[in-house]
């Protein structure tokens, strides 16, 4: 079986896009990637073949016209009698559902968000036209899986759809990790520097921390503000922007950290029903959270103790918190943290995707 899977991406860092790939590759089927040139062509090599549509414009919005239109012409130049379609985000569904209905070949949707309900799109027309394209074409959509639980049952009150919930952890690490006698201690923030992310406040927070650095991984339009905050509350010496990094360059520092943050803000459902890929990632790394009190967050938190809640974005809360898992230190947590990260890493979720994919060959390719 042919796997035609898409996304609105340049490929490179979409770590849960390429373990689905990897994953159906294993089992079997025949996997070709479609994405795009939007942040840039970096250099790739996959197991499977891969390609990225060049897309000539420079802003977003009409980035997203211009992909709908040459990706519907890629799908249907590439789909055969035996192709099942993968659509990635809204933003790839509607080519994947008109390409599904002309060639008469199935359709899996994977929506890793709920992406309506997305906080850069809260209060902006464009939201509207999202809007109802999702109305449209979701009561039509047969195959589905998401990302988190609570995902599942916003789309299946809104759409009377019942997705496969495939939570996008990480791969088990399994070695022993060395727990390092950090001085100062590390505070870690991994992932986008977006809106909502609630890194201003701890920011904010690191006036009433001492001996801790707080250090950020990546990059995001938020940058520049957070730097120009750090600069105003003089705490250059407390916050540190490392920039984005290869996952494996990531990992490295990850495991050094004494803490690791997931303090999002709660901009739209989205967010608030979010299982943010950084919370496994840390567990994984056998470093103790800060988490906010969302649900799914709050999901890990009452089966495993791997760390502290917030109840507010307060800094002086905040604060609090960070100093109750710094003073308690990494070994507190190592036992809880050890029993998390053999339950939620990958290879409990692989088993999913290939349960929904056999499902579609049987429903839809009669031997």
């Amino acid at each position: 079986m042919h796997v035609l899977v898409s996304v609105f991406n340049n490929l490179y860092t979409d770590q849960r896009v390429e373990k689905v790939c990897r994953t159906l590759l294993n089992d079997g089927f025949e996997i070709e990637l479609i994405g795009n040139n939007w942040t840039g062509l970096p250099e790739m090599t996959r197991p499977y073949q891969f390609s990225r549509l060049s897309l000539n414009s420079k802003k977003l919005r009409f980035a997203y016209l211009e992909f709908q239109w040459k990706l519907y012409k890629e799908l249907l130049k590439k789909s055969t009698s035996k192709t099942i379609l993968l659509a990635n985000d809204l933003d790839t569904l509607w080519p994947n559902y008109l390409v599904s209905k002309k060639l008469k070949i199935p359709l899996v949707y994977d929506s890793h968000e709920i992406f309506t309900e997305m906080p850069s799109l809260n209060g902006r027309f464009t939201k509207k036209i999202w809007k109802f394209l999702e109305r449209k074409l979701m009561p039509k959509i047969i195959y589905m899986m998401t990302a988190s639980q609570s995902y599942a049952e916003w789309f299946q009150k809104e759409y009377q759809i019942k997705p496969f919930v495939v939570r996008n952890f990480p791969m088990k690490i399994g070695a022993d990790i060395p727990f390092p006698e950090n001085n100062p201690k590390i505070i870690l923030y991994q992932g986008v520097i977006n809106p909502s992310r609630g890194l201003q406040h701890v920011i904010a927070a690191m006036e009433f921390i001492d001996n801790a650095v707080f250090k950020i991984i990546g990059d995001g339009p938020k940058r520049m503000e957070l730097e120009n905050l750090v600069k105003e509350k003089k705490l250059q010496n407390k916050v540190q922007f490392l920039g984005k990094m290869l996952p494996d360059e990531m990992r490295k520092i990850t495991k050094t950290a004494d803490v690791g943050l997931s303090v999002e803000e709660n901009g739209g459902l989205s967010y608030f029903y979010s299982l943010p890929n950084k919370i496994s990632d840390y567990i994984q790394s056998k470093v103790p959270l800060l988490m906010s009190n969302f649900p799914e967050m709050m999901r890990i938190k009452n089966e495993f103790n791997v760390g502290e809640i917030i109840e507010n974005h307060n800094p002086k809360h905040i604060a609090e918190q960070l100093k109750i898992v710094l003073q308690k230190g990494r070994s507190y947590y190592e036992v809880e943290l050890e029993r998390a990260s053999k339950t939620l890493c990958w290879e409990n979720e692989a088993p999913k995707i290939l349960l929904l994919f056999n499902k579609v060959k049987t429903e839809n390719f009669p031997t």
